[in-house]
C-alpha cells in the first residue's frame, strides 16, 4: 500500500470544496494533470474511488466524503503544530504569504512596509494581489495565510479582525454641475448614472445600494476592473462612481484633471480588515500585524480613515 502525503490530502481538500479539476488546479497554482496525478495516487493508497465525474463537475463518492472531511482534520492539526516554535508575542519574523484587494493594498501598504521592514527585519511578507472573490479562494486553498480585504466576510470558514474604517467619495465629471459643492446628497443623485467595478468587489454592492436608494441609475454596460479604470469613465463623461478615500488622495489632485472629488451627507464608508482561516486559530503574529497596520494607518492618514 503506497503511502499518504499531506500533499495529496490537501490537493484533494480544495477538490473536495471546488468540484472542478480546473478551478482546484488554478486555487493550488498548478496544472490539471498534476493535480489529477495527486488525486490518482491518493485513491490508488487507499484502494477507492473518491470522485465520479459528471458534464457539470464532480461528486464525491460516500468514500470521498469521509475522506474530505478526515482529510480537514488532519490540516487543521498540522496548521496547528507549525505555529508551535513560531515567533513570541512580541515578534514578527519568518514569512507570512499576503493576499491583498488592489483597492486597498496599493494605497496602503507602501506606508506600511516601509515601517515594518525597520520595526521588524526579520519579517518577509509575500503579497498578492487579486480579487477579493479570487483572495477568498485561494486563502482556503492554502496559497496565502492571511488577506487584507474589505469586511464584512461572511463565511463560518474565515476568522478576520478590523482595521479601519474609510470614506467613500463621489467622483463626479469635472465640468459636472456637482462638481463645485462641498457635499452631496443622495437625492441630488436622482436620475444620474453611476458607474460600478465588477461584482467580485464588495464596493460593487455599495454603489448599486446607493442607486436603489437615490433614484440613480446603475449603468449595466460598463463594469471596472479597477478603480483607475472607473476614474478615467468618470473624467469622460460616462457617469459618476465611488471612490475610496486612500485611493482619491493618492490618485487625484484637487482642483486638477478632468475628475472633482466630493463628499457625501451623509457619509459613505467601506470597512478594511484582515482575515484568515479559521482553522489557523488566533496566531498572535496575525494580531500583531494588524496593530502594526491600525498604528502606521492612524499615522499616516490621519482624518482620511477612521478606527
Amino acid at each position: 500500500m503506497s503511502a499518504i502525503t499531506l500533499r495529496q490530502l490537501r490537493y484533494f481538500s480544495v477538490l473536495s470544496k471546488s468540484l472542478q479539476y480546473r478551478n482546484a488546479a488554478r486555487q493550488l497554482g498548478i496544472s490539471q494533470p498534476s493535480l489529477s496525478l495527486q488525486i490518482n495516487a491518493l485513491e490508488e493508497a487507499l484502494g477507492t474511488r473518491l470522485a465520479e465525474r459528471r458534464r457539470s463537475g464532480l461528486i464525491l463518492t460516500p468514500e470521498g466524503r469521509e475522506v474530505a472531511a478526515q482529510a480537514e482534520k488532519i490540516l487543521q492539526d498540522v496548521e496547528k503544530l507549525q505555529q508551535i516554535g513560531g515567533p513570541s508575542e512580541d515578534e514578527l519574523a519568518g514569512t507570512l504569504r499576503l493576499g491583498s484587494s488592489p483597492t486597498i493594498g496599493p494605497y496602503l501598504l507602501p506606508r506600511v512596509l516601509r515601517q515594518l521592514h525597520r520595526a521588524y527585519p526579520e519579517l518577509k511578507l509575500v503579497i498578492r494581489d487579486g480579487t477579493p472573490r479570487d483572495m477568498i479562494e485561494d486563502l482556503l486553498a492554502g496559497k496565502h495565510d492571511l488577506v487584507l480585504t474589505q469586511l464584512p466576510i461572511a463565511r463560518d470558514d474565515i476568522s478576520h479582525t478590523f482595521l479601519f474604517r474609510e470614506p467613500l467619495h463621489l467622483a463626479v465629471p469635472r465640468e459636472h454641475p456637482l462638481a463645485g459643492r462641498d457635499y452631496v446628497r443622495k437625492a441630488d443623485l436622482s436620475g444620474e448614472s453611476l458607474l460600478s467595478l465588477n461584482a467580485s468587489y464588495m464596493l460593487s454592492r455599495q454603489v448599486s445600494d446607493l442607486c436603489a436608494a437615490s433614484g440613480a441609475r446603475l449603468r449595466d454596460d460598463f463594469e471596472g476592473t479597477s478603480l483607475d479604470a472607473l476614474r478615467q469613465m468618470v473624467s469622460l463623461g460616462m457617469g459618476m462612481t465611488l471612490l475610496p478615500a486612500l485611493y482619491a488622495g493618492s490618485e487625484v489632485k484637487p482642483g486638477e484633471g478632468d475628475v472633482a472629488i466630493t463628499q457625501m451627507k451623509p457619509g459613505l464608508y467601506r470597512q478594511a480588515g484582515l482575515a484568515w482561516r479559521r482553522s489557523s486559530g488566533t496566531p498572535a503574529s496575525f494580531l500583531k500585524l494588524a496593530d502594526f497596520i491600525r498604528d502606521v494607518a492612524a499615522r499616516e492618514f490621519a482624518g482620511k480613515v477612521h478606527l
